[in-house]
């Protein structure tokens, strides 16, 4: 009689996520490290509503051109100059504490700003925020990504990025609120800098209270911290043999030594080192460049130069657009969020993209008619004009580049160049942003609207680009993602390892289910390393007579065979366990 079989998507749970108590406690844990991505927001938007507030352009004595993108691209140099020690503390010490310690340093900065006594002090104080601030971006979706259950991943992975507006929404009503009861009273400008400290002291009291990353317990050797872990929040407090956490636990420790072999035979030239890296890379830096490029940055940075530019010089109503603005901008993102599966990727970007650049160059146009009209009631139509296509363009924009800069870099880049290649995406954006800010300020004193026709060309751009280069990977894999880039000699293996490592199955009843889906994945290994496949049965009674064990890369996990083979299962069965790599 045969032993009847389960396959690992029977396991997944299907019903209400709020229904299952160990998921949904996960869930309201992965807030915090969410936080951090909106405590990114607060801060990159403060600058922008300041400038709002007439007692900081006093304090810092009407800064434009040059000092004012200095003041603004401070952070982002913080930033930069933290990245190439922030992998070194989030591998080396654990994603909490890589928090923890990003926590501290901002915390520091926050102190330093609102101490202020002078412009430079302000700006330095920037800079050690930024620093703080790349500990903890870089910790923080990686603990996500390694929490969150596997049917939630995707979904978390893009609402992280868009929780972005929920700092600046907070940043540019509070600065709207500080301007009508603190008027010109310094306190104006200093609470809103106050605010900054909230998100960092709760971190600094609850992250050692949220579990660790179970794949870098397994990378430390600590494989019973993230058995506890999965049993109690993917398995609802299960046993350590419940069959998810027995195929997960396998799959994190097959990672984790592909990882191993990674670092040993991966460098930075293998991200342009075959065709299909080169055009990941090219998309993946497009994208930065967009995300950062796209005519945003006049509104994101100076709302105060863009809306005097238009005849709006009251600050209780620039006030009130910025924070109307914010609150619109997270209801664009969080929507392209949940369309991110049902629209695909490539049309998401497609709509952003068009969308775009129609309502720029609507906004482009009204900006020249108020600027070059003379009688006053056209200027003041044009300037009423201007308002709702700042509104549209950042519909569209926040639609696609908020949800999926982070998470379609993810899903497009292999397992062995993917930290390398998201390295290559933050440096660029971080970059891009810098010069956005402080050439910016700078091109509007100097041209004022006409440059934003540098803005419409490039847009057009944009879309041929978006249109001619972007791959749909919607409802694939991550393995069948990467067929679409290397072509046929690579995708029947790789399909066939991820639709193995997805559907491995465990016989009902037998106690040795651990071992079963660790001889799968090894068996995998093997083929990519063997000049000659080798089928399951052969696998087993290579195993069983331990004939491979003079083979240096197959003794170490040849041993003795206890379970039968797992049944063949086809590449494309049971998707929803994509994000599990």
């Amino acid at each position: 009689m045969t032993t009847p079989e389960w396959t690992i998507a029977d396991f997944i749970y299907r019903g209400p996520w709020w229904k299952n108590h160990g998921i949904l406690v996960l869930n309201i844990y992965l807030v915090l490290p969410i936080l951090t991505v909106t405590m990114y927001g607060l801060d990159a938007s403060l600058v922008n509503g300041l400038q709002i507030l007439p007692a900081w352009q006093e304090y810092v004595h009407d800064p434009n051109g040059k000092t004012l993108g200095l003041i603004n691209c401070a952070q982002v140099i913080g930033s930069f100059l933290g990245m190439p020690f922030t992998p070194l503390v989030s591998d080396g010490l654990g994603r909490r504490s890589a928090i923890f310690i990003g926590s501290v340093i901002i915390l520091g900065g926050v102190g330093f700003q609102v101490c202020a006594t002078n412009v430079r002090m302000f700006i330095g104080a920037r800079v050690i925020v930024g620093f703080g601030l790349s500990f903890a971006l870089n910790a923080a979706p990686l603990l996500v990504a390694e929490l969150a259950y596997p049917t939630q991943r995707g979904k978390l992975t893009s609402i992280y990025n868009s929780s972005w507006y929920v700092g600046s929404v907070t940043s540019a009503w509070i600065c709207f609120g500080t301007w009508r009861n603190a008027g010109a009273s310094p306190w104006s400008w200093r609470f809103p800098l106050l605010v900054q400290c909230v998100i960092p002291i709760g971190q600094l009291a609850l992250i050692y209270f949220i579990p660790e990353s179970p794949r870098w317990l397994v990378a430390q050797g600590r494989e019973g911290e993230a058995t506890r872990i999965l049993c109690k929040y993917h398995a609802n407090g299960s046993n350590e043999h419940d069959p998810l956490v027995v195929f997960e636990m396998a799959q994190i420790r097959h990672s984790v030594r592909m990882d191993r072999e990674v670092d040993a035979t991966t460098s930075w030239a293998s991200l342009v080192s075959t065709p299909g890296n080169r055009k990941r890379m090219m998309i993946v830096i497009a994208l930065a460049v967009f995300s950062q490029w796209s005519g945003n940055g006049l509104v994101s940075c100076y709302i105060h130069l863009i809306l005097e530019g238009v005849g709006v010089k009251d600050p209780g109503i620039q006030g009130l657009i910025n924070g109307s603005l914010q609150l619109f901008n997270l209801f664009a993102a969080m929507l392209g969020a949940s369309l991110v599966d049902k629209l695909g990727r490539k049309t998401l970007f497609i709509i952003s993209n068009l969308g775009m650049l129609i309502n720029f160059a609507a906004w482009t146009l009204t900006t020249a008619l108020f600027n070059n009209l003379h009688s006053e009631k056209e200027r003041e139509a044009a300037a009423k004009a201007t308002i709702p296509f700042i509104f549209l363009f950042f519909f569209f924009y926040a639609l696609a580049y908020m949800p999926l800069l982070v998470a379609y870099t993810v899903e497009i880049l292999p397992f062995k160049i993917r930290s390398r290649g998201f390295a290559v995406m933050s440096s660029t954006s971080c970059l891009v942003l810098a010069f956005n800010q402080f050439v910016n300020p700078w091109a509007l004193d100097t041209i004022g609207w006409k440059y934003y026709l540098v803005y419409c060309g490039w847009l057009v751009f944009e879309l041929v680009f978006v249109l001619t280069m972007i791959v749909e990977t919607k409802g694939r894999t991550l393995e069948e993602t990467a067929v679409l880039f290397d072509g046929d000699p690579v995708p029947q293996n790789i399909c066939q390892q991820g639709g193995d490592a997805a559907t491995v199955t465990v016989s009902r009843g037998i106690g040795t289910a651990f071992e079963e889906v660790e001889d799968r994945l090894r068996y995998l290994e093997l083929n990519e390393k063997s000049p000659r496949k080798i089928t399951m049965a052969e696998f087993y009674e290579l195993k069983r007579t331990n004939s491979a064990a003079s083979d240096p890369s197959t003794s170490e996990h040849i041993g003795r065979a206890t379970s039968p083979p797992a049944r063949e299962m086809p590449c494309n069965v049971h998707r929803d366990t994509e994000a599990q790599q």
